[in-house]
Formats: C-alpha cells, structure tokens, sequence
C-alpha cells in the first residue's frame, strides 16, 4: 500500500517518470528474480551446516524440558 501511495504521489508530481517506474518495475523484478532463488539456496545450506555443526552440542545437551 505504501509503494503504492508513494507512486501515487510520483505521478503528480513528474507522471513521466511515473509510467517509466510502473514499466520498469516487473522487467527489474524479473532479472533480479535468480538472485533471490541463489539467496533462498544458500540460506538453506548455511542452515544445514550450521545445524551439522551444532548436533554435537544439542546431542550432549540432552532432551529439554518443555
């Protein structure tokens, strides 16, 4: 809603740059789409290390109390 609003407000003041933004806006997002799917994968492998590296610990540790 607030992108929104702010585009909105775009298009008062400067309507062309207003309709280049609203064009540009899904070609950016569709570049920068692999990116996001990278980031989504390498997060999901630092979270496997990390539990790899901890399973000692937690192991050790022993059931908790809940």
């Amino acid at each position: 809603m607030v992108k929104f609003l702010l585009w909105l407000i775009l298009l008062v003041l400067c309507w062309p740059l207003a309709l280049l933004a609203l064009f540009l806006y899904p070609l950016v997002w569709l570049l920068l789409l692999p990116f996001r799917i990278l980031g989504i994968a390498v997060e999901g492998v630092l979270g496997l290390i990390w539990a790899l590296v901890t399973l000692p610990a937690r192991i050790l540790r022993g059931p908790s109390r809940a």
